[in-house]
C-alpha cells in the first residue's frame, strides 16, 4: 500500500533530503512520505539495523533511500560522513530522546546526555549540511522539537533543549536568509508512535492516557500529522515562512490558560493517518 499524503507526487522529485533520526518513529514517516512524493532520502543515524530496515521499507514501495551511519552528536564524525554524500538540498533535524525523571531526580550526566541529544545534534547537523551544501546552494531546514509551552514537568530536560533550538532556528533564520536558506520548527504535541512504547515509567504512562482527552482536539495525533506539516515546510508553498515554530499539538499549548475556561474537547475531530505502517 502506497502513503496515502494529501500532497501531489513529484512534489520533492529530484530532490535531496536528509532526515535524522529516520530509522524509528516520526522520523521514519517523514522520510516514506518524502520518498513517495519523489524525494531522494538519506536516512542518518546511529544504527544502522534500523535504518536498512526502512530504506528496505521505502525501496519496496517505489521510493529512493538511502543510509549513511554515523553519530550526530560528534561533529568530526559527521563531517567525514556527509563528504561521501552529494549536495544536500533540505534537511529535517529529527533525531533525539529523553527519558522521563523530576528534576530532583536527575544527574548532571543525564541532563547533558539529553542536551547532546536534542539540542547539540541540531546544531551539529545544520552546521554540517550548511558547510556541505546549502552555504552555496541554499535549501530548507526543519527541526522537529517539542511543545514545551508552560514548562515540561517530568521532561525538564528535553523541555530546555527543545527551547534552546527553538531559538536556534530563529537565529539560523536570520544568519543565514543571505544564503537562500529557510528555517522553522514543528513542535508535536502528544503523538501516537513507537515513541510512546520508551516510556515505561508510570507517571509518563498515565500523563499519556490522561492529557490528550482534555485538549481541544481531544485526542493524540498521528505521525502523519506531523508529516505532513514538515511536507509543508520544506515545498515552495512555504516560501515566505522562515523562523517560526508551529506547534502541531491539537491545542495543547492553549491549555495554559486551564482553569480559566474549561475546554471542552472538539466532538467527532477528524484525524488524518496516512502511513499504514505507523507503530508498526
Amino acid at each position: 500500500m502506497a502513503y496515502e499524503s494529501v500532497f501531489g507526487s513529484n512534489l520533492f522529485k529530484d530532490v535531496k533530503i536528509l532526515v535524522t533520526g529516520g530509522g524509528s518513529g516520526i522520523g521514519r514517516c517523514i522520510a516514506h512520505e518524502l520518498a513517495h512524493l519523489g524525494g531522494d532520502v538519506v536516512l542518518l543515524g546511529r544504527t544502522e539495523d534500523k535504518l536498512i530496515n526502512v530504506q528496505q521499507e521505502i525501496s519496496d514501495r517505489g521510493g529512493r533511500a538511502e543510509t549513511c551511519v554515523c553519530d550526530v552528536r560528534e561533529s568530526e564524525q559527521l563531517l567525514q560522513a556527509l563528504g561521501d554524500l552529494p549536495p544536500v538540498d533540505a534537511l529535517v533535524n529529527c533525531a533525539g530522546g529523553q527519558f522521563p525523571a523530576l528534576l530532583s531526580e536527575m544527574s548532571s550526566n543525564g541532563f547533558d546526555a539529553v542536551i547532546r541529544n536534542n539540542l547539540l545534534s541540531t546544531f551539529n547537523v545544520s552546521r554540517a549540511v550548511f558547510d556541505h551544501s546549502m552555504r552555496e546552494r541554499g535549501g530548507v531546514i526543519v527541526n522537529i522539537t517539542a511543545n514545551d509551552v508552560g514548562g515540561m514537568p517530568l521532561m525538564a530536560h528535553t523541555g530546555a533543549a527543545r527551547a534552546g533550538v527553538h531559538s536556534l532556528t530563529q537565529t539560523c533564520a536570520l544568519e543565514w536568509a543571505e544564503f537562500g536558506i529557510r528555517v522553522n520548527a514543528v513542535g508535536p504535541g502528544f503523538i501516537s508512535s513507537s515513541g510512546y512504547d520508551t516510556y515505561t515509567d508510570e507517571r509518563m504512562t498515565q500523563a499519556i492516557k490522561y492529557y490528550p482527552p482534555q485538549m481541544p482536539a481531544g485526542r493524540s495525533g498521528t505521525e502523519s500529522e506531523i508529516s505532513s506539516m514538515v511536507c509543508f515546510l520544506l515545498s515552495p508553498g512555504a516560501s515566505y515562512i522562515t523562523g517560526q515554530v508551529l506547534r502541531v499539538d491539537g491545542g495543547a499549548s492553549l491549555n495554559v490558560n486551564a482553569g480559566l475556561y474549561d475546554t471542552k474537547p472538539a466532538r467527532d475531530t477528524q484525524q488524518y493517518d496516512g502511513f499504514d505502517l505507523s507503530r508498526k
